[in-house]
């Protein structure tokens, strides 16, 4: 595993004042922060679940897995609806 190495207060600053220097870089106004966007990631939960840790068959898993994004859903979804059922 790799460790990371912090640069030293100095070195930042001199990094930081280098950076300044580069006519490619120049600072953002607030106006053009406020035009960022967050983009896609993991959307919020509902706060009404817990997290565990549960042994699954292989070929389940790679079930759910292979039809993309959301696997732990469908899986949740599953268990609703079995739930349900019985």
């Amino acid at each position: 595993m790799n460790k990371l190495i912090r640069p030293t207060d100095k070195e930042d600053a001199q990094i930081t004042a280098a950076a300044m220097t580069d006519p490619d870089n120049l600072l953002l106004t607030d106006t053009e922060l406020s035009q960022f966007k967050r983009g896609r990631g993991r959307p919020q939960g509902s706060g009404k679940k817990e997290q565990v840790t549960l042994r699954l068959d292989a070929q389940i898993l790679e079930q759910f897995k292979a039809a993309g994004s959301g696997w732990q859903t469908r899986i949740n979804d599953a268990l609703v609806d079995w739930v349900k059922h019985h």
